[in-house]
């Protein structure tokens, strides 16, 4: 059942050909700390192509309900009047944070050093998925978490009034984490010291440096002075490269594809899809590098052509996490054996993505194996039968990944919920019929 309403199953139509140009919407992690960091800041943030999903837009009415001046001008510009670190006030109601694991995770951090209870919730994906990873450290700081069993949402968080600053080394490689006790460590005194296992995305560390903060990096280990005075940012997003991925990986599986991706974010933490899909033997070329909001982008051009299967290393999964389930794709029309290792993060995503993928694929006739830790797909050099049902289990990649495979399939593929990919890329559809793909609608 879909998290927007009833839900709306979808067919790809195969045979597809894609050409043109895939204006992507911005990206959603630089989207959602834009609005959170802004609404930190004392004064007015500007921000340009901020991503509308409906994601986002959840983090948006948050500010708001924390206190924060947050107002939409047109498509994707948006202002923020922020309160100052520390200058939050306790939300008069339920924080809903809808699908979004990033979007809760980072308000948890944030509200973590401010000496007042917040209850969030979200949609049923969302409450299913783990907290305690977050509520965790920061009960360090002095916060004290009451959900579900599990740590599960509703969770109310009371902020800690007299937070002391942490040291914290994260146990698995999260972002999410990771930001979360940079944002409790900004309304804490002194150094808050976040040590991580394996580099992950690093668009946390790069925005506070932007808006003021003193943030420094040694290897691992990253240092925040705490009680910083942010100053108001005019912020480009860039396009988002995880909803990239899904047109550029259709061009590169349906045969005589040729589509060009405009402003593509290349931060060197999010990148690992596209290094993996050049060792696969694709056709991309990056054209007019350049940088844009404090972040690498370039032009991605993606033709169609063969790939082969290949192994990808464990310490490259933080790069690519949300990637895996369009890679698998991918990996299925390839020639031989992809194995994705080091991506157990995969099972507590919006879904566990890895199963979610695994059964879809065998639905559509690919042979797969996986561990707690591993994906094996065997592929099948592009004759893939499809012509099954598959599950999007609320999560927008799962969707998007399927509705990919389906252009390329020898039968149709049916997705049971379309909506879902309303969180992170609401205009996902009509982009890809743009450039050439076809969609059937089914009324039951």
């Amino acid at each position: 059942m879909s998290h927007t309403g009833e839900p709306r199953p979808m067919s790809a139509v195969p045979g597809a050909t894609l050409n043109g140009s895939a204006e992507i919407p911005g990206d959603k992690s630089v989207s959602h700390r834009s609005l959170i960091f802004g609404a930190m800041a004392v004064g007015e943030t500007k921000v340009t192509g901020l991503l509308e999903g409906a994601d986002v837009l959840d983090t948006a009415k948050a500010m708001r309900a924390l206190g924060a001046e947050v107002i939409r001008h047109g498509q994707g510009e948006w202002s923020i009047h922020g309160v100052g670190v520390g200058g939050f006030s306790e939300p008069a109601d339920v924080i809903d944070c809808g699908n979004s694991g990033t979007g809760v995770r980072l308000l948890m951090g944030t509200v973590a050093t401010h000496g007042f209870a917040t209850t969030f919730t979200g949609d049923a994906s969302l409450r299913s998925r783990p907290m305690g990873r977050v509520t965790d450290p920061l009960a360090l700081f002095g916060a004290v978490a009451h959900g579900r069993s599990g740590g599960r949402l509703p969770l109310t968080l009371v902020g800690a009034a007299n937070p002391a600053p942490v040291r914290y080394k994260v146990p698995v490689p999260s972002a999410q984490v990771k930001s979360a006790v940079l944002l409790a460590g900004l309304n804490a005194p002194g150094d808050t010291i976040v040590e991580e296992i394996e580099a992950t995305r690093d668009h946390t560390e790069r925005m506070l440096r932007g808006f003021g903060a003193q943030v420094e990096t040694d290897g691992l280990v990253i240092t925040l002075k705490g009680q910083p005075e942010l100053k108001p940012q005019v912020i480009a997003v860039p396009r988002d490269p995880s909803s990239a991925a899904f047109p550029v990986c259709a061009a590169l599986i349906c045969e005589g594809s040729d589509v060009l991706v405009p402003g593509i974010g290349l931060n060197p933490t999010r990148a690992g899809l596209y290094t993996t899909l050049r060792e696969m033997g694709a056709d991309l070329t990056f054209e007019n590098a350049r940088e844009e909001g404090g972040e690498p982008v370039a032009d991605l051009r993606a033709r169609f052509g063969p790939l082969k299967g290949i192994e990808v290393p464990p310490e490259r999964a933080a790069s690519m996490i949300d990637e895996y389930p369009i890679l698998s794709v991918v990996a299925a029309l390839a020639e031989g054996v992809t194995v994705m290792h080091g991506v157990k993060e995969l099972r507590v995503k919006e879904s566990d993505r890895i199963d979610a993928m695994a059964r879809g694929l065998e639905a559509c006739g690919v042979r797969v194996e996986e561990t707690e830790d591993s994906f094996t797909v065997h592929g099948m050099g592009g004759k893939v039968p499809g012509g099954a049902t598959v599950g999007t289990r609320l999560d927008h990649r799962i969707a998007m990944s399927f509705f990919c495979l389906g252009m390329a399939t020898q039968k149709p593929v049916r997705i049971d919920d379309a909506t879902v990919v309303e969180t992170s890329f609401p205009n996902f559809l009509p982009l890809m019929e743009k450039l050439g793909a076809s969609f059937r609608r089914h009324n039951d």
